[in-house]
């Protein structure tokens, strides 16, 4: 998914101080046309998706609802179609890039329907599955050490990672949570004291209450992000290696938390699932160079520290952004349109969705 001399390939990343260059495992290209020195000492400085404040008592729960279930509906049927479209090319072109994680995704899918194992919202098609034993599996978690010490943590606003979002605010610590598929904004923060009564945790873990008590943020938010966790479809314990449902925001959301310096390398990443979600075939060399990988899993059974080897995102990657997703996404328009003043370069954009990208994480 992801600043500057470039290859084109490579992120932008935008600091608020000056780009360390000591780091060798990931060192961040710059943009043509502008000296290295320049280019390490730039500063850009940006504020965009700030939020404004919301009167409350003129929140309408039902409508937001309603209208949150209406565009999810929508945006699976686009997977769905995204799904038989690359799949179908497989025939054509054995090596293409996304194919063979949509048979990973629909046999996951498939067996958690049909042995059941599946929890409302169903069918898991073409989600973050809920799954039976999430609560569980959401303790253990809790339990981690890695968790206790966190003041901040981001966690996805799918279904089952709900119980963990209730263990993030009843345990004091400050809910980053995107705006579902980044739609109407960027991140909001949700914080016990910020609720009108300690009955209301449990509405804030949802997306309705997210929207109602939290307090939106920009991309100029000073804030230090403690641990990520985010939801999969599978996931490989001995690699780290993560399969999400097909539309990339993790990827999104993983690099414009980098943007913001709200995480680096150590930010670690856990993932909740069930234990038929651990597969042994997501080839790790066909991942591309945005794909999250996750350090640490817990299901309802067990903990697992992947050790993984594959590196992290850098940022994001403009030049395999598609002008679709560009085009759903106000906070990625901006932030693009920003940095091309700054930097008097136009950035690179990705194929159509239509077609499949060409880039690879290299081994």
């Amino acid at each position: 998914m992801d600043s500057n001399l470039i290859r084109l390939s490579a992120p932008f990343t935008l600091k608020h101080t000056v780009l360390n260059k000591s780091r060798k495992s990931h060192s961040l290209p710059s943009f043509p046309n502008f000296p290295a020195s320049r280019n390490s000492q730039r500063l850009i400085s940006f504020r965009l998706g700030t939020g404004s404040s919301r009167n409350d008592a003129a929140f309408d729960d039902a409508a937001f609802e309603a209208e949150r279930l209406r565009l999810d509906a929508k945006a699976r049927e686009a997977m769905a179609e995204a799904s038989k479209r690359e799949t179908s090319s497989t025939s054509e072109n054995e090596d293409d890039p996304k194919a063979w994680k949509w048979v990973i995704r629909k046999r996951i899918w498939d067996l958690m329907e049909a042995r059941n194992i599946a929890q409302n919202p169903r069918p898991v098609h073409h989600r973050i599955p809920n799954f039976v034993g999430a609560a569980t599996a959401a303790q253990k978690l809790g339990g981690l050490e890695e968790f206790r010490v966190a003041k901040c943590v981001k966690v996805n606003p799918d279904s089952p990672q709900k119980q963990v979002r209730f263990l993030t605010l009843s345990g004091g610590r400050q809910l980053l949570t995107p705006q579902p598929r980044l739609r109407t904004g960027f991140f909001s923060v949700v914080e016990s004291h910020m609720l009108p009564t300690p009955s209301t945790i449990n509405e804030a873990c949802t997306s309705v209450g997210v929207a109602k008590y939290g307090r939106p943020i920009g991309l100029d938010e000073k804030i230090k992000v403690d641990l990520i966790i985010i939801g999969s479809v599978a996931v490989d314990p001995t690699t780290g290696a993560r399969l999400g449902k097909g539309e990339g925001f993790a990827e999104l959301e993983y690099g414009m938390l980098r943007y913001m310096g709200a995480i680096d390398d150590s930010t670690l990443v856990v993932t909740s699932v069930h234990d038929c979600q651990l597969v042994d075939d997501i080839p790790v060399e066909k991942l591309l160079i945005h794909d999250v990988p996750v350090d640490i899993i817990c299901t309802p059974t067990q903990l697992i520290y992947t050790s993984t080897s594959i590196p992290k995102p850098q940022g994001i990657y403009w030049d395999k952004l598609s002008p679709e997703k560009l085009g759903q996404i106000r906070v990625l328009r901006e932030l693009k349109s920003r940095i091309e003043r700054e930097t008097g370069e136009k950035l690179p954009c990705g194929p159509s969705e239509k077609l499949p990208p060409t880039a690879r994480r290299k081994p």
